[in-house]
């Protein structure tokens, strides 16, 4: 199912947990979870969990440990998988250990925070989402959490992190998310913040959680043992950063229709949440435009989903159809269909035209294929870029028809474009600077 790769829940799934916090839970819970496969599941996906925490009841008065009482650790917690990644949608169980701090600033038998369980240490501050996704270097995002959203967060993906846990001894390749998580305004503000790192196991889910809380405790949890098998997670180079401020300049070639190169700089002028609003604009050359575009990254790739550009040209570029113009270096890696790439490019993923949206603005068919990591020489330097060739026909426009080449490196974004038209005429584009 989309976006349930690093939480799977195929209905057989069992995952066992033991968790600590160095004030609240000395003693350790175990915490059994299984997915809810029972028909009154409306919230999404359900697992229930079930455990048992330790509370200690002051003093031993002697050379003993202290007298305990038993507190039930049981509950349910639903989940929704969106192309942006996954969310939490409701959850229900026990109180938190009675020696937890109030995490609301309402009485605390009307609370419905709580920090008691494993999977509520998962999803504390970080409801919608809790992670993410695609899961790319150098990616950070915003989320919010508890029951009235008031717990805020910061959140950052730190790469593939090989540690080991009970579940997988030999160690398991991990992504590795922090959060710097904040709570306002409760008796428990300083329990309800700090910084948290997450391990999510390709096709596992949590392996580990760390939280340091502003007031010094720490929760640990550790996945003990699991039915389900972690295969290799997928690359998480970022081929198209969209980070403020991260600009390139590039030239434009075409020596049937250029009469001199056309020098353009693209900045990304904007950034939130996955999308991203970049601006293009003439340094140099025949032709004089500026440009805004839109692009946004979900689980189905990245697409561009918006473009505007102004501006006059003294080259005599061919006519295109659908009132297509190809004014800057983004029109031409854009033009065709979405996605631009895929979230995860593999080598020899395909994918064809067939939106109902990008024929209607390009009237363009076609298939573009993913073709592996090549080294690139342009002037900003040398690169190891990733290769996408499209084949495009746009009916009646042999300028607009032809085989485009693409090379993306990480962290950069677009290095080179060459664009052999079935008009006899190829377009380069090329990096000069960043």
């Amino acid at each position: 199912a989309l976006g349930d790769a690093w939480f799977p829940h195929p209905a057989n799934a069992q995952w066992t947990y033991y968790w600590t916090d160095t004030n609240y839970n000395p003693n350790g819970t175990t915490d059994t979870v299984t997915v809810d496969t029972t028909d009154q599941v409306t919230c999404g996906w359900q697992l229930q969990w079930s455990g048992a925490i330790l509370v200690p009841l002051g003093s031993s008065g002697g050379s003993g440990p202290p007298p305990t009482i038993s507190q039930p650790d049981d509950g349910t917690i639903c989940f929704e998988d969106q192309d942006y990644g996954l969310i939490n949608t409701d959850w229900s169980g026990n109180a938190p250990p009675i020696d937890e701090p109030p995490l609301c600033a309402a009485s605390a038998s009307q609370c419905a925070n709580s920090l008691g369980s494993v999977l509520y240490n998962v999803i504390w501050g970080t409801r919608s989402p809790v992670i993410s996704e695609p899961l790319l270097r150098g990616t950070s995002w915003v989320s919010t959490g508890g029951g009235d959203g008031s717990v805020t967060s910061q959140n950052q993906y730190l790469g593939l992190q090989k540690i080991e846990v009970p579940a997988f001894p030999k160690g398991i390749l991990a992504a590795a998310v922090r959060s710097q998580i904040a709570l306002a305004g409760t008796p428990g503000d300083d329990y309800g913040s700090g910084t948290r790192t997450v391990w999510w196991g390709y096709g596992v889910g949590p392996v580990k959680v760390v939280f340091d809380h502003v007031d010094g405790s720490i929760t640990t949890a550790e996945l003990m043992s699991t039915n389900l098998v972690s295969p290799p997670p997928p690359p998480d180079q970022n081929y198209f950063p969209m980070t403020v401020g991260l600009t390139g300049t590039y030239e434009w070639t075409n020596r049937k229709h250029l009469p001199q190169p056309e020098i353009e700089k693209i900045s990304v002028a904007a950034a939130a949440n996955r999308s991203a609003r970049l601006s293009a604009n003439s340094v140099s050359g025949p032709i004089r435009a500026a440009g805004d575009y839109v692009f946004s990254l979900r689980l189905d790739g990245l697409r561009n989903t918006y473009g505007s550009t102004e501006g006059a040209t003294l080259a005599k570029l061919p006519r295109l159809g659908h009132g297509v113009r190809f004014f800057t270096p983004l029109d031409l890696m854009t033009y065709g269909f979405n996605p631009v790439l895929p979230a995860y490019p593999v080598t020899g993923t395909t994918w064809t035209s067939g939106n109902a949206r990008d024929l209607q603005v390009y009237g363009v068919h076609g298939t573009s294929r993913v073709v592996g990591v090549r080294t690139i020489r342009v002037p900003a330097g040398r690169f190891a870029a990733l290769e996408v060739r499209s084949v495009l026909t746009q009916p009646g426009h042999p300028f607009g028809s032809g085989v485009r080449t693409m090379w993306f490196a990480p962290g950069v974004g677009l290095v080179k474009l060459v664009f052999h038209h079935r008009d006899g005429s190829v377009s380069t584009i090329q990096l000069l600077r960043r």
